[in-house]
């Protein structure tokens, strides 16, 4: 029986306070967790251990060149530079591997011409000019592309301007030191064209990663992230009532483990220099899989990116007004509830109804769609124009239950001018209960009494105890004020349907773009 008791009492407690994880994690060694993290970091994109292997395959088969005596005696020492060339020409992409090693041959082949003729020049002048001739001219070379690589039209070559300062650089001494500068340059032109071949070759042929297809498939992704985002964003504001607010310390570090999709939205919108840099390489590849015609469209693919920014701004701002410390009162949510998420529903399917047909490489009309957006939104407006009192004043809306369910929409707002008089009146017969209520002391509080109180107490801005006031007297400039708070919380439910009405308003312009890229990358037509 002290058995039993005993196994009761014992509880397992003890890892959470010793900062551990109750998920078999506790115990675990630091080179086991780091292993386990280096294994979920490739499991994310398998691609990742495909480019190890292919760059070890190339330096193995560079290697071999050195490891062998024939090919040493033919290059000598000049054959390491191809070992160079592969670690520094080998990208991630087929078309980023073609865009380095253009800089790399241009560069280099700039840098021997001018080496070997600036080192014919020097030796002309004689043996006493000559080390101040080589010494000028590396001088003015270093600062002519280092300037140039900063020109806004050369930032591409960047990398070439690079290899042209250090190819020349080392030519030129090592030409000057052995006496033998055009052997010396075209030893090194050999090995680096050896490297290039072979970086270029096991690159594209073995397993290849196409930046095209990275790109396309990151646009696609990036159209259901803005549809999850703007999905959650909006549930969670019209299901929020609040009793369970983020401190504010999460809420500046953007720390919101229960929005995942919010994660992806951000990510989205500092997507635009990955798009840039993908894009660029994608350029520079030669036809291949479902992009089979030359000149493809790629710069199409980064202007409906920025396009698609655009609508993510909005839902960040939508997302800022779900966590803002101004909120309208969770019953006045209640009231646009259905409009707000018919205009939702419909913006996400159109979003994700675009991603799919550049997923599928299709050009369909969305006519249908967007009219029906237009619709919802034309609905939301016209609630919101009805029923603006509701906005302007602490009106309340009754029965209104503590939490609606999203499925479940409340029918609380008509459309109907008799409906709308009947709770005008309602309202103005409310005002003059709330009056009284601050002129003399409450007897006794109902529920819907107490529940009011703490509506008005958790959305009041700045934050205020409302029993004070409504147990005594307060003056009418006081009274005034507190109402002013009052109606710019109630503000901001239409600061959220204003934002979301400006996120559907920029889907015109996100579904021209789509279908000017469906046009110019010859999507198949499916009307």
């Amino acid at each position: 029986m002290n058995g039993k008791k005993g196994s009761i009492v014992i509880k397992i407690v003890d890892r959470p306070e010793n900062g551990k994880k109750d998920s078999g994690d506790a115990g675990e060694s630091p080179a086991r967790k780091w292993i386990r993290d280096v294994w979920q970091f490739a499991k994310e994109d398998m691609n990742r251990i495909t480019f190890s292997l292919k760059v070890g395959l190339a330096v193995l088969l560079v290697s071999l060149l050195i490891l062998i005596r024939a090919p040493y005696e033919v290059f000598g020492t000049s054959i390491i530079w191809s070992i160079l060339t592969v670690a520094i020409m080998f990208e991630y992409t087929v078309g980023a591997t073609f865009n380095r090693g253009f800089n790399r041959a241009l560069g280099s082949l700039l840098a021997g011409i001018f080496a070997v003729t600036m080192m014919q020049v020097a030796m002309a002048c004689g043996q006493i000019a000559e080390p101040y001739i080589i010494a000028l001219s590396i001088f003015f070379v270093g600062a002519i592309t280092s300037f140039m690589k900063l020109y806004p039209s050369l930032v591409p070559y960047e990398y070439g301007f690079r290899v042209i300062l250090f190819t020349y650089c080392l030519i030129i001494i090592s030409g000057y030191r052995m006496g033998n500068p055009i052997r010396t340059a075209m030893d090194r032109m050999y090995s680096i064209a050896i490297g290039g071949i072979v970086t270029v070759l096991v690159n594209s042929l073995v397993f290849p990663i196409w930046a095209g297809e990275q790109l396309h498939l990151e646009l696609v992704g990036s159209f259901n992230a803005v549809a999850d985002s703007l999905e959650e964003c909006v549930k969670k504001y019209l299901a929020d009532d609040g009793s369970s607010h983020p401190e504010f310390s999460k809420t500046v570090m953007d720390d919101f483990a229960d929005e995942p999709a919010f994660h992806k939205c951000r990510a989205t919108l500092n997507s635009s220099a990955k798009f840039e840099a993908v894009a660029n390489s994608a350029k520079w590849e030669p036809p291949h899989g479902r992009f089979r015609h030359f000149f493809y469209p790629w710069s199409e693919y980064v202007k409906v990116g920025a396009v698609l920014r655009h609508c993510a701004y909005e839902v960040m701002a939508l997302h800022g007004c779900l966590h803002s410390e101004i909120q309208a009162p969770y019953n006045l949510r209640c009231a646009f509830q259905p409009e707000i998420l018919d205009a939702t529903n419909q913006a996400a399917e159109l979003l994700r109804s675009i991603g799919k047909d550049i997923n599928n490489m299709k050009r369909s009309l969305q006519t249908n769609l967007l009219k029906r957006v237009h619709s919802s939104t034309e609905r939301l407006q016209r609630s919101i124009d009805m029923h603006s009192y509701l906005l302007t004043s602490s009106h309340e809306i009754q029965d209104c239950p503590p939490k609606l369910p999203i499925s479940q929409p409340s029918n609380t707002i008509t459309c109907t001018s008799k409906d709308s008089l009947s709770q005008v009146e309602e309202s103005e017969s409310n005002d003059e209960k709330l009056n009284s209520a601050y002129t003399k002391p409450v007897q006794g509080d109902s529920y819907h009494e107490t529940m009011r109180k703490q509506q008005r107490r958790l959305y009041s801005w700045p934050s205020r105890e409302v029993d004070d006031y409504e147990d005594g007297d307060v003056d009418t400039e006081m009274l005034q004020k507190m109402r002013t708070f009052e109606s710019t919380a109630a503000l901001s439910l239409a600061t959220f349907a204003s934002l979301l009405i400006e996120f559907v308003a920029r889907l015109d312009h996100l579904v021209d773009a789509t279908d000017l890229l469906a046009k110019m990358a010859k999507f198949k037509e499916d009307y």
